[in-house]
């Protein structure tokens, strides 16, 4: 493990600060792991800059090193502004498929009968988003088009995480697209879905239209979850499921990229929430899903730095069920004492796990 690099992709406002906090928890005399950790300025005022140019760099830094972190970024409205920097990640790492896992948080209640974890995987790329719109016509009789594609090779990569997900988290793969309706553009998903059921057998499939998904997932039986989804779906998808457990505050977003064999090459996480502008410079923002983002990107460079995650993400959990919590969960703590803990108990925990 030792010179494993992990790129740093520097952000805005609380995403910075949010960061800063889970890079402390990465640092070699908690985790025991030297690791080289580059980093990039992706601010809106470097973004500007530099014309987006430090974007493409970086992105060039993350698809050779596979490892990324990544903090929430301001994406400017205007249309001649430099835009999101996510889509270009996205299609200069070759992301293929952006995975969002929905967690219980202890002592934090979830809506309907939602308590395992739910795992969104999606298209990064394809569907509605960069679909060629136009208009016809006018008046009344004015009509909007637009052409959306979808590849195998994307549909694939979905499908396969899904079920290796599932597989290694004792999940059930469920739900699916609008394949009925749609046999032949997002059929093609349900195609790939049910060969990748056949090449895994062990794992339990039960595939749903995306409308039954929605419906269902409110009265699932409280089986961890794995859903496939098309992009636009799954983006939707994904914003339902992480707020039923109450708060998007134990999830993290990974952006994954594969080889031709469809194991994972690059892997970029970072915290599902966004700048949070108004926590900036307070200390009270909660760090967890910024840090379990930082455990997640851990568990893919495997050896020694998975089980270094797994010591991570426990540190977390209990620490909010022991009632170190910040404010959004309905306690006292601030952002960097809860830092602290985490931080502690990691410590502690892989001092145990040493000796065993």
């Amino acid at each position: 493990m030792e010179g494993k690099t992990i790129v740093v992709l520097e952000g805005d406002e609380t995403g910075q600060e949010l960061l800063e906090e889970a890079l402390r928890v990465l640092a070699p005399d908690v985790t025991g792991l030297e690791l080289r950790l580059p980093r990039f300025d992706l601010s809106l005022e470097s973004r500007r800059a530099t014309k987006n140019a430090i974007v493409h760099e970086a992105a060039a830094a993350v698809r050779q090193a596979g490892l990324g972190l990544k903090a929430a970024t301001i994406t400017p409205e205007g249309a001649d502004d430099v835009g999101s920097p996510n889509r270009i990640l996205r299609e200069e790492i070759g992301g293929r498929v952006i995975v969002r896992t929905g967690r219980r948080i202890p002592g934090v209640v979830p809506f309907g009968g939602v308590h395992a974890p739910i795992s969104v995987v999606r298209m990064a790329v394809g569907d509605a988003y960069g679909a060629k719109e136009w208009r016809e016509g006018s008046g009344d009789d004015e009509a909007a088009f637009r052409t959306e594609r979808i590849e195998r090779r994307i549909c694939h990569s979905v499908a396969e995480f899904a079920f290796r997900l599932a597989e290694d988290t004792g999940a059930k793969v469920f739900g699916g697209p609008k394949f009925t309706v749609s046999p032949v553009y997002e059929g093609m998903l349900k195609e790939e879905m049910d060969a990748a059921a056949e090449r895994h057998p062990e794992v339990p499939y039960e595939p749903q239209l995306i409308d039954a998904t929605f419906a269902l997932l409110v009265a699932s039986s409280g089986d961890p979850l794995v859903i496939p989804a098309l992009n636009r779906d799954g983006d939707i998808l994904s914003d339902l499921v992480l707020p039923l457990f109450g708060s998007i505050a134990g999830s993290e977003s990974l952006l994954v990229g594969f080889s031709d064999d469809f194991e994972p090459t690059v892997v970029l996480a970072e915290a599902a929430h966004g700048t949070a502008p108004s926590l900036q410079g307070k200390n009270v923002a909660n760090p967890m899903a910024m840090i379990l983002a930082g455990a997640a990107v851990l568990s893919y460079a495997g050896g020694e730095a998975a089980q270094v995650a797994r010591a991570i993400r426990e540190a977390c959990l209990e620490a909010v069920a022991d009632g170190v919590r910040t404010a959004d969960l309905a306690g006292h703590a601030g952002t960097s004492e809860f830092t602290d803990e985490v931080i502690r108990r990691t410590r502690s925990k892989l001092e145990v796990w040493a000796t065993l």
